[in-house]
C-alpha cells in the first residue's frame, strides 16, 4: 500500500484541501446497532487541548448549529426528525487526568452524538469510521491540555540529548524518558522536580488501558476488542521550546512504536494532524520544524518501516482561522473538518471498503 501523505491522501480520497466545505460533506447513513459478535474496534485519540471539545455548538456564525442548519454542512449529524443523530455503533469515551495514572476522571461515556455545548474531532472521526466499519467502534480519548511531546508526553525509549538554545547561546541537556527536570545546563548537576519526562504519556496510556480492562462498562455488551488505530493532534506546546521542536519528528516516530507496543497492536494505524495555523509556504522556526517532523512521519523515504501505516493531515486549508493556542476561536467547522479528514485517512489506511 502506498504511504499516505497529505497530498496523496487528498488525491485518493477525492477531497479538496482548498474547499473545506466539500470535505465536510458525507452521505447520510443509517445508525444500526453494531454486531456485538465482533470485537470492538478501538481507536485512541491522544494529544493536547485541541483533542478536547473546543468547537462551539451554538452562538451564530462559527457554531455547529449555524454550519449545519444555515450552511447545510455535515448532514450526517442530523437524524430524520432534524435533531442531532445518535450512533449506536460508535461509542464515545473520554478519560482525563494530570500526570500519572493515580488521577483519573471520566469526562464522557456515551453513544456518539452532539450532547454538550462544544464538540471535538470525534464527531467527524466517528462518523467516518462508523460508516466504513462493519463492527462496533470505540473512540477512546485519553488526553488533557497544555502538554508537550518533548516533555510531558515523551515516549519510552527517548534518551536525553544536548541542544544549544539560540536565545542565550548556552548548551542544555534535555531530559530523556523518566528524567527530571525538563533541562539543565551542560556540566551542571540536575535538580529533579515533581514531574518527569513522559509522565503524562504513562498516565494517559494507563487510563486508556483501565477502560479497556473494564470494557463492558464503557461499551455495553462488549467482551473483546482490538486496538486498530491512534489519532494524534498535538504540537502547540512544543512550538514554544526550540529543543523540543528540533526533536519533534524523532519523538513522533518513537511515539508510534511505543503506543503499538503498549497496546499490543503492532499493526495499528496512526493518523497525525498538523497545527491549523501553520502554513507550509510561510512557516519558520519552531513551527516549521514541527511541521516538517509531521510530514516526515508519513514520508516513506524517511520512515520506510511505517509505509502504509501512517498518514499526516495538513490542516491549514481546513482551519477556519485563529490558531491552536486559541483553540481556533471555537469555530466548529475547524474541528469538524479536521475530524472528517482524520477519520477518512484512518479508513484509507485500514483499507476498508465503505458500506
Amino acid at each position: 500500500m502506498k504511504a499516505l501523505t497529505i497530498r496523496t491522501f487528498f488525491a485518493s480520497a477525492l477531497l479538496l484541501a482548498s474547499s473545506p466545505a466539500l470535505l465536510a460533506q458525507s452521505p447520510k447513513r443509517s445508525r444500526d446497532i453494531a454486531d456485538m459478535r465482533k470485537p470492538v474496534q478501538v481507536f485512541l485519540i491522544m494529544g493536547q487541548s485541541n483533542t478536547l471539545e473546543m468547537g462551539k455548538v451554538r452562538g451564530g456564525e462559527g457554531s455547529l448549529e449555524h454550519a449545519v442548519r444555515e450552511e447545510g454542512l455535515y448532514p450526517f449529524l442530523l437524524d430524520d426528525a432534524g435533531g442531532w443523530a445518535t450512533r449506536r455503533d460508535v461509542r464515545n469515551v473520554h478519560v482525563m487526568g494530570s500526570g500519572g495514572p493515580a488521577k483519573s476522571r471520566l469526562r464522557r461515556n456515551d453513544w456518539l452524538t452532539v450532547s454538550a455545548k462544544k464538540i471535538g474531532i470525534e464527531q467527524g472521526v466517528g462518523h467516518q469510521l462508523g460508516d466504513a466499519i462493519d463492527a462496533p467502534v470505540l473512540l477512546l480519548k485519553s488526553s488533557i491540555g497544555n502538554r508537550s511531546l518533548g516533555w510531558d508526553l515523551l515516549p519510552p525509549g527517548s534518551g536525553s540529548y544536548e541542544f544549544t538554545d539560540p536565545k542565550d547561546g548556552k548548551t542544555y541537556v534535555y531530559a530523556g524518558f523518566g528524567q527530571s527536570p525538563l533541562r539543565w545546563e551542560k556540566g551542571s548537576e540536575p535538580e529533579p522536580i515533581a514531574w518527569s519526562a513522559g509522565l503524562q504519556y504513562t498516565g494517559d496510556v494507563a487510563r486508556a488501558k483501565a477502560v479497556l480492562k473494564d470494557l463492558g462498562k464503557y461499551y455495553p455488551g462488549a467482551t473483546k476488542y482490538e486496538v486498530k488505530g491512534f489519532l494524534w493532534w498535538q504540537g502547540d506546546k512544543d512550538r514554544y521550546n526550540a529543543g523540543h521542536a528540533s526533536k519533534y519528528g524523532e519523538n513522533l516516530v518513537r511515539l508510534v512504536a511505543a503506543l503499538r507496543a503498549d497496546f499490543d497492536a503492532p499493526d495499528a494505524k496512526f493518523v497525525c494532524a498538523t497545527l491549523g495555523q501553520t502554513d507550509e509556504d510561510a512557516a519558520a522556526g519552531n513551527e516549521r520544524r514541527i511541521l516538517e517532523g509531521m510530514f516526515a512521519l508519513s514520508d516513506e523515504k524517511q520512515n520506510p518501516s511505517l509505509r502504509g501505516a501512517v498518514a499526516t493531515i495538513y490542516t491549514h486549508p481546513l482551519s477556519m482561522g485563529s490558531s491552536s493556542n486559541a483553540h481556533y476561536g471555537g469555530n466548529a467547522k475547524t474541528y469538524m473538518n479536521v475530524g472528517v479528514a482524520m477519520g477518512a485517512a484512518m479508513v484509507e489506511l485500514l483499507g476498508v471498503e465503505r458500506r
